[in-house]
């Protein structure tokens, strides 16, 4: 399974920006898919995830309310909209793949691809 992150870039504190993860994973369908981010000289930490169908979503709780996952499965991608973006949102933002129909530990995501940096300036 590949994965590629790409729409990530340099965006002022209040804007937006979507994130794509393309997945060369037929069926993408068989796999729980979830987005990380990593911050500098912080551990990678939780964001968002999605059931194998699309019907179950979780977030941490910091991207509530402002963050939506979202899959297509016949184009074999996901996606992160990401609004009223934080300084603190500034990260390299990963997509991860599962096995599992559902995963939000980062330790049950079996493939990963390059991240994409997102900078929120103040």
């Amino acid at each position: 399974v590949q994965l590629q992150a790409s729409g990530g870039g340099l965006v002022q504190a209040g804007g937006f920006l979507r994130l794509s993860c393309a997945a060369s994973a037929p069926p993408f369908s068989a796999y729980g898919m979830g987005w990380f981010r990593q911050a500098p000289g912080k551990e990678r930490e939780f964001v968002a995830a999605i059931s194998r169908s699309g019907g179950s979503t979780s977030y941490a709780d910091p991207m509530k309310g402002r963050f939506t996952i979202s899959r297509d499965n016949a184009k074999n991608t996901m996606y992160l909209q990401m609004n009223t973006l934080k300084p603190e949102d500034t990260a390299v933002y990963s997509c991860a793949a599962t096995r599992k129909v559902f995963g939000i530990g980062i330790g049950e995501y079996n493939y990963w691809g390059q991240g994409t940096q997102v900078t929120v300036s103040s």
